[in-house]
């Protein structure tokens, strides 16, 4: 792709190029790629007459790794007090306190993957309330669960996804509360007054549920285009 980052079949084909004594300008039309690309990749990696693909690759791809920032050393107390507000703020939400723990847990491990024993040994709580929490977030879609081949337990994983499926979950069960009400509405008289209250709740809850469908849908489409916009940026980089 014009612009993009450069693959490997890239630099043998501008390795092949300078064997056969192609100009940069060739080499660029061959490729498809920016005149800068080619000799911006050919100075730094070697010259004209040291370029060689596979230590070009491999030592771009050692430089991208040095740019990486050094993880800076955390407050455990700092780290322990978001924990515990970050739970507080999920049992504000309904969930019970245990499963909002674990949650919380799980979204502030940076690997956003852990085992029930790990949970069990980071919250010191058994692993039966570990069991019941990841039940119930499982059920919330809130999180999912992968089989970890090489130590033959189950792994909890919180992605990228992770809300977006509770959002939808909470959708569904808005469009099921609508539809319950209204059927309700419908066995009781539409023109009763307890009718007409379901009918209301009927109303509401498939309101709130369109809703909470679409800015979920707007959400998706925005963070896959800042995805998107990412990879493209960290490419360019690596030019």
């Amino acid at each position: 792709m014009p612009g993009g980052r450069l693959t490997h079949e890239d630099r043998r084909q501008i390795a092949d190029g300078l064997a056969e004594g192609l100009t940069y300008t060739e080499i660029s039309a061959r490729l498809n790629r920016p005149l800068s690309t080619i000799t911006r990749e050919v100075a730094r990696n070697g010259g004209p007459d040291g370029y060689q693909a596979d230590q070009a690759h491999q030592a771009t791809r050692e430089r991208a790794r040095r740019r990486q920032p050094a993880p800076a050393e955390r407050d455990v107390k700092a780290v322990s007090d978001l924990e515990e507000q970050f739970a507080e703020i999920m049992i504000s939400t309904g969930l019970s306190r245990m499963t909002a723990r674990v949650l919380a847990g799980l979204y502030l491990t940076d690997s956003g993957s852990l085992t029930a024993a790990d949970l069990a040994r980071h919250l010191r709580v058994s692993p039966a309330s570990i069991s019941k929490a990841v039940g119930e977030l499982e059920q919330q879609e809130l999180i999912r669960r992968e089989r970890d081949p090489r130590r033959r337990r189950d792994r909890y994983v919180i992605d990228a996804d992770a809300l977006f499926r509770g959002w939808m979950a909470s959708a569904r069960q808005n469009t099921l509360l609508a539809d319950f009400a209204r059927h309700g509405a419908e066995t009781l008289g539409t023109t009763s007054p307890a009718g007409l209250r379901l009918q209301d709740i009927g109303d509401f809850f498939d309101h709130v549920g369109h809703a909470m469908l679409q800015a979920a849908e707007q959400w998706r489409r925005a963070y896959a285009a800042r995805r998107t916009a990412d990879r493209r940026s960290d490419a360019c980089g690596d030019q």
